[in-house]
């Protein structure tokens, strides 16, 4: 012990301070009258959350827990299945390419209707967070802070994207589950369509004085209007909030006067993303293991403090 007696002091207040950063708290709810499957995915340097993915049923809600400072986004996948013979998991939209439920660092293929953030933690500083369709759109989604209240200055406001930009997509960048069919499940985002620098902010069209709005993103604009719909999309867009100390709510397919269903991808009899395979995903099951293992970690943590802290005032 007597090695480690002049680290005694440091460890204490590392304690003292891990004590002190509560995780925030993202509380993800489906309203919309079919299952989705939420991923996420932490930014470069950000420590995982509680869960990267799992199953969301109707009018179900799980709490997930992220690091007080943490970065990452959020969406929505549908239209998934296990396939019985590999036993492969995938998705019609926002797969993430993982081959399970959990999509274990790897991020929404397009088009995916986009929750993003980045949390200031115990820095003092302002939490930034978007709704962007800059990937295209696939779930209608609100995201808005728990803050008591909100400032003076117009911060901590509710954002998102509520209306079904599915149903009124265009032909050229609809998907649809089925090749042919007239359902569609997604609508993509005119880079993903075209693979034009004009529309990917990209070349010649890098820079917010050089890539400009253009018919495709004012159509998405138009649909969401304080959603991202292109790259340098910043005024109107992204929002902040003052220490948002009750964490986020996320939702999917949010209530409104203009949105019933959400566009739901099953209405039509539309098939899971791979004809033989089985829905899976029990969000009761995964949260009654996750909670076993958060209680045990949590348990230990607390041994070492005390220990820790009881050595402090030796």
């Amino acid at each position: 012990m007597g090695g480690l007696a002049h680290l005694l002091p440091l460890l204490c207040c590392l304690t003292f301070l891990l004590q002190g950063a509560a995780p925030a708290t993202f509380t993800i709810t489906n309203s919309c009258d079919y299952t989705v499957w939420p991923g996420i995915l932490s930014n470069a340097g950000a420590p995982p959350p509680s869960t990267t993915g799992f199953a969301l049923p109707p009018g179900e809600t799980i709490a997930v827990t992220v690091a007080s400072a943490w970065s990452g986004r959020i969406w929505a996948r549908t239209l998934c299945a296990t396939d019985p013979t590999s036993g492969a998991f995938a998705c019609a939209t926002a797969d993430c390419g993982s081959g399970s439920v959990e999509c274990s660092g790897h991020g929404a293929a397009p088009p995916a209707t986009l929750a993003e953030f980045t949390l200031a933690g115990g820095t003092g500083g302002d939490d930034f967070y978007d709704v962007s369709l800059v990937d295209g759109f696939n779930v209608p989604m609100l995201v808005a802070p728990q803050s008591p209240a909100a400032t003076s200055n117009g911060s901590c406001q509710a954002t998102g994207c509520p209306a079904d930009v599915n149903s009124v997509c265009p032909p050229e960048l609809r998907v649809a589950a089925i090749a042919g069919g007239a359902g569609a499940v997604a609508c993509r985002s005119a880079c993903e369509a075209f693979a034009e620098a004009e529309y990917c902010c990209s070349g010649a069209y890098g820079s917010p004085a050089t890539c400009a709005p253009t018919a495709y993103s004012r159509f998405f604009k138009g649909a969401c209007p304080a959603a991202y719909s292109y790259a340098y999309d910043d005024a109107t867009s992204t929002f902040t909030c003052a220490a948002a100390g009750g964490g986020y709510d996320v939702v999917f397919c949010p209530a409104t006067n203009s949105l019933k269903s959400g566009g739901n991808p099953e209405a039509a009899g539309l098939p899971p993303s791979i004809p033989t395979m089985e829905f899976s995903g029990d969000a009761d099951s995964l949260m009654t293991s996750r909670m076993r293992n958060v209680v045990a970690v949590f348990l230990q943590i607390s041994v070492v403090f005390s220990a820790m802290s009881w050595q402090c005032w030796l």
